[in-house]
């Protein structure tokens, strides 16, 4: 929202957090389940992780590693997991009640996966991709040792393959949201200002209290699924960047706030910033018995709201071309921000995966190899970790002087349609030679092999 004022100030109201991580898994859990820097108490509130939080999550899934096999091995430019041989080795460990191992956990030390192959002679369908060993930086995520991109994670597999029948409807989506009630109260009470005043902390606080907590939906996935969790530290994090309480670390992503010019635009508006996937076509052999996925890219695009009687309009003020500039930066240094800032890459190893499983699920491939899934989509073969559903985050609103105008932006989201992208195929015989070097290096008994 940006209105005229004569306190040269801009306000920028974001939603801050704070919160205590779930209880982890007997099973899948990895040293705690705080994801992206957040986490979410019992009452659904997120928070932004501590610092001290964070070196001790760190600190206790270095431990976590070190007691295991270590995850990878070598870095690989085409790793292969067998899933016939994943659901073996999950059924052999869950028979025993012990903790899955690092290497399963992580599968593999897949960084994403670039292809798909069926096998139906050995009852098998084979992911592949580049991986690398693994390794805890300072914030305590689990990523690949030479590129510091995140590892796919089992569990996130396991809610997309059983999420993935309803995901056809509205796709996977969250959006982070003031209420319609509490946006015309903030209207109203902007409006009434004719200064910052003399107190602008307290002004701060005040609009804080007025525009009150701010909504989170989930859709698509359980919303006490990591992937859920992945999705709201994204669109969490990419509103701190953009309002400029926090560095992206990238040079050529500065805030949203520090673009405004002097002076900006008058009129009650509300910029929205989202994130959306998109991916090349997607190709086939002749035989659909391999797959390959490409172009796999996110954008950041926006659209201004205006408050009207009912509550913001979506998309009806003139577009924002300081908006559209920032989202502009924010694409095109994505993949510098997701090295960076690791949930970013976290969210694009989200999409990876549901549109696999759409893949799967849509051209069922493993009827195609006579391969029997339910060790991983059965929820009483494998109980998921459960985490507590984000639902609100408290508005919290900083201010510093710039021009002639207050900006108050605290909405967006993330949003992909992966029944889209697995429908959108072209045919080529390009994968078909990767798939029989893949099935012709399989080992004996090994799960996983470059």
């Amino acid at each position: 929202m940006t209105i005229a004022s004569s306190s040269r100030t801009i306000v920028s109201a974001i939603l801050l957090v704070v919160a205590a991580a779930a209880p982890a898994s007997a099973q899948i859990g990895f040293g705690g389940q705080a994801v992206g820097g957040i986490s979410v108490d019992a009452h659904g509130i997120v928070r932004t992780l501590e610092p001290e939080a964070s070196q001790e999550l760190a600190a206790r899934r270095r431990e976590v590693l070190a007691q295991g096999a270590g995850i990878g091995g070598k870095p690989a430019a085409l790793r292969k997991v067998s899933l016939a041989r994943l659901c073996k080795a999950i059924d052999e460990f869950s028979s025993t009640g012990k903790q899955l191992p690092a290497d399963v956990v992580f599968l593999g030390g897949l960084e994403r996966i670039t292809h798909v192959f069926v096998d139906p002679e050995g009852h098998d369908v084979i992911l592949a991709g580049p991986a690398d060993a693994a390794v805890i930086d300072p914030a305590g995520n689990v990523v690949a040792a030479a590129s510091g991109r995140p590892l796919l994670q089992l569990e996130d597999l396991m809610t997309a393959l059983r999420a993935i029948d309803g995901v056809r409807a509205g796709g996977v989506r969250c959006s982070i949201d003031p209420s319609p009630e509490g946006v015309t109260k903030l209207q109203r009470y902007l409006g009434s200002l004719k200064s910052i005043g003399a107190n602008p902390e307290a002004t701060l606080r005040t609009m804080e209290n007025v525009l009150g907590p701010q909504k989170v939906t989930v859709g698509g996935v359980p919303a006490e699924s990591r992937i859920a969790r992945v999705l709201v530290a994204a669109d969490y994090r990419m509103k701190r960047i953009g309002m400029g309480l926090e560095p992206s670390g990238v040079a050529g992503l500065p805030s949203y706030l520090s673009m405004v010019p002097a002076g900006g635009t008058s009129g009650a508006t509300l910029p929205r910033f989202w994130l959306e996937a998109e991916y090349d076509p997607i190709t086939r052999d002749p035989d659909e018995l391999a797959w390959q996925l490409s172009g796999r890219r996110m954008k950041c695009l926006t659209e201004s709201d205006i408050f009207a009687a009912g509550g913001p309009a979506r998309g009806k003020a003139p577009a924002d071309k300081v908006a559209q500039a920032w989202c502009a930066a924010m694409t095109k240094h994505y993949d510098d921000l997701a090295r960076r800032q690791p949930v970013f890459g976290e969210l694009l190893n989200c999409v990876d995966l549901t549109v696999v499983a759409a893949l799967i699920h849509g051209r069922q491939l493993d009827r195609r190899a006579g391969l029997d899934l339910s060790a991983l989509v059965d929820a009483t073969r494998l109980t998921l970790p459960a985490y507590e559903a984000p639902a609100t985050l408290s508005t919290v609103a900083t201010g510093f002087k710039k021009g002639t105008s207050w900006i108050v932006s605290a909405s967006g989201g993330v949003q992909f349609q992966p029944w889209a992208f697995a429908t959108n195929t072209t045919e080529s015989g390009d994968s078909a030679a990767a798939r029989v070097a893949a099935l012709d290096g399989r080992p004996a008994d090994a799960w996983f092999w470059d």
